[in-house]
C-alpha cells in the first residue's frame, strides 16, 4: 500500500442515461458483476475476478447540460493530483471540475487535454499497488487516444504522466499509431481521429476471454458493432472490436491469444 503511482490508467467510469439497462448489458458483454457503493447507492462499481476496475452512474445534469451523450471516463493515477492539474494547464489543457475530495477514498479531477480529450485524474489514499502487472480479463487493456493532433496530444501527456515512446505502426492513410508505456511495455495508442470520429476522444479496451464473442452478445443486448472483430496487427492472435452500448457509449474489448 502506498502513494498512487503517476501515469497508469487507475479507473473507468461509464456515464449514462439507464445505468440499470447497462449493468445488464455489460455483465453480459464483458463479465463484469456489480457491487453498490456509497451511503445512498447510486454508484455501482464494476467488478472483476481481480477486483473492482471501475464505476457506473447516471450523468450528471451538468454533463447532460454540456449535450455529452452517454460516454467512458478514463482515469490516470497521480500522487499529487493539485500538481498533475496545475501542470496540465501550464501545458495548455483545462480542468474541468475539481480536483475534489471522496470521502474515505481518495481526490479527483476532469481535465481536457489541449485538442479536447476528455480524461481524469486519481489520487488515491491507500493505494493497492499492481498497476503494471498484465490485465487480466474484466480489467482493461488498452486506452487509446483519437485526436486532432497526434503529435501536440503527445507532447502534453509525456510531460505530464512521463509517457515513453513504445512503438509504432504506419497506417498508410490513417497515419502513424504511436504507442506509449513504460518500459518499453505499450498501455494504448495515439493516432489522428477520422473524420467520422466527432471529437477527439479516450477509448478503453476491456479484457475479454473471446472478442468475437462479445461483440455476438452486443448485438444481441440491444448494442452496436461500430468495427467487426479483427486481428491486432503483429501476429500475436490477439483479438478486438470497436461497438456502442444501447444508452450510445462507446467501447472495445480485446482477447488475448496467450
Amino acid at each position: 500500500m502506498g502513494k498512487t503511482p503517476k501515469g497508469y490508467f487507475v479507473w473507468h467510469e461509464l456515464l449514462t442515461s439507464d445505468p440499470t439497462a447497462a449493468q445488464t448489458f455489460y455483465k453480459k458483454v464483458v463479465g463484469w458483476t456489480t457491487d453498490k457503493w456509497g451511503p445512498d447507492g447510486t454508484y455501482t462499481l464494476w467488478v472483476s475476478e481481480a477486483g473492482p476496475v471501475g464505476g457506473c452512474m447516471a450523468m450528471p445534469a451538468e454533463v447532460k447540460a454540456m449535450g455529452a451523450p452517454p460516454h467512458w471516463l478514463t482515469y490516470v493515477g497521480t500522487p499529487d493530483i493539485d500538481a498533475t492539474a496545475a501542470h496540465a494547464k501550464r501545458l495548455g489543457g483545462k480542468v474541468m471540475k475539481g480536483p475534489e475530495d471522496v470521502p474515505g477514498v481518495g481526490r479527483y479531477a476532469v481535465l481536457s487535454d489541449p485538442q479536447g480529450a476528455v480524461f481524469c485524474l486519481y489520487q488515491s489514499g491507500d493505494d493497492p499497488g499492481g498497476h503494471d502487472a498484465p490485465p487480466k480479463v474484466g480489467q482493461f487493456s488498452w486506452h487509446e487516444l483519437a485526436t486532432t493532433d497526434p503529435k501536440g496530444a503527445w507532447a502534453f501527456y509525456s510531460e505530464l504522466f512521463g509517457w515513453e515512446k513504445a512503438g509504432e505502426m504506419d497506417m498508410g492513410p490513417g497515419g502513424v499509431y504511436q504507442m506509449y508505456g513504460f518500459g518499453g511495455v505499450p498501455m494504448g495508442g495515439i493516432y489522428a481521429k477520422p473524420p467520422e470520429v466527432p471529437v477527439a476522444n479516450w477509448l478503453p479496451y476491456a479484457k475479454v476471454k473471446n472478442a468475437d464473442a462479445s461483440a455476438d452478445t452486443t448485438k444481441a443486448s440491444g448494442g452496436m458493432v461500430m468495427v467487426e472483430p479483427m486481428d491486432v496487427p503483429g501476429g500475436s492472435g490477439d483479438r478486438i472490436a470497436v461497438a456502442q452500448d444501447p444508452q450510445g457509449a462507446v467501447f472495445a474489448v480485446h482477447s488475448s491469444n496467450g
